[in-house]
């Protein structure tokens, strides 16, 4: 597994359908830093209860060794309230690191989400899913529901929804609620919505770096070939780290009063410059204070 693996630095979020069983091995062996075990859209009604029979069995057998979520049915399903039965059966000691929720709207449900996930894992992590206009409307509300860790965003149940086109600038406002409204509640950047071009690699890449550049951290991916882009993506680049370096470097004996390629260095610029380095995993983040 990754070594960005936790709630707040996960940036890869691998969905496996859960009646295929045969792939969940696979798709843990691609290290994501989450691997999605889907009780939703990927699996057919028919198939919804032997899924969760696959998923509870692997989750017994080879849970430990995957940082493993599973996508619950969204709390308006005929499919919820037996995911909520499932969930309430499972044994307190079942690796489950967590719940992804779709169609994340109701404060009040998210709670009784979060209180039977914490019955199976008391430090499950709840990622909620900002897909439809109700959703949106009130994703201040949901972001601040108990339990919930993080929010995603589905773009495209979100343009079903809405009616609109999936295109960056029908969905710009939605991003900007999203990565706002996690800011507010004091959670992990959110993790984007999925890139259906599984072999288009420079189409992956420009969704990535605007997801990036308008506050995310993280993806859904829908195929193991994703990973790698998606990580590095996110991740900083050589030449930021460098600059990281650099600006603490010439902060460190507390004087602000200084420049770094040839531009003066103020609190947000120290403050950008940990930041790179944390998400990097780089100790060099204790070095200067910005305060």
């Amino acid at each position: 597994m990754s070594s960005v693996s936790t709630a707040a630095t996960a940036i890869t979020y691998l969905f496996v359908p859960g009646d295929r069983p045969e792939r969940f091995d696979k798709a843990a062996a691609a290290a994501p830093d989450a691997l999605i075990l889907d009780l939703e859209d990927a699996v057919h009604p028919d198939a919804k209860p032997a899924a969760r029979g696959a998923i509870a069995a692997w989750l017994r057998e080879r849970g430990a060794h995957a940082h493993a979520y599973v996508r619950i049915n969204d709390a308006s399903s005929p499919a919820f309230a037996a995911d909520m039965d499932w969930l309430r059966a499972l044994p307190p000691d079942t690796p489950l690191a967590g719940l992804l929720v779709p169609k994340a709207e109701d404060p009040v449900a998210l709670g009784e989400i979060a209180q039977a996930l914490a019955q199976v894992n008391p430090q499950g992590r709840m990622v909620a899913i900002i897909e439809s206009a109700r959703g949106l409307h009130g994703v201040d509300a949901v972001a601040a529901a108990p339990g919930v860790s993080r929010l995603a965003f589905g773009s495209l149940d979100f343009a079903v929804d809405l009616g609109c086109a999936h295109t960056r600038e029908a969905l710009l406002l939605a991003r900007s609620r999203i990565v706002l409204a996690a800011r507010v509640a004091g959670l992990p950047p959110p993790v984007d919505g999925v890139t259906t071009a599984l072999k288009d690699e420079a189409v992956l890449a420009d969704d990535v770096a605007h997801a990036r550049a308008l506050g995310f951290a993280a993806k859904l991916c829908i195929h193991p070939a994703q990973l790698a882009a998606v990580r590095a993506g996110f991740l900083p680049t050589t030449q930021q780290l460098d600059w990281a370096r650099r600006v603490l470097a010439a902060t460190a004996s507390g004087s602000h009063a200084v420049q770094v390629d040839g531009k003066m260095v103020d609190r947000p610029v120290i403050e950008q410059a940990r930041r790179l380095l944390a998400l990097a995993g780089h100790p060099e983040t204790q070095q200067a204070n910005p305060s």
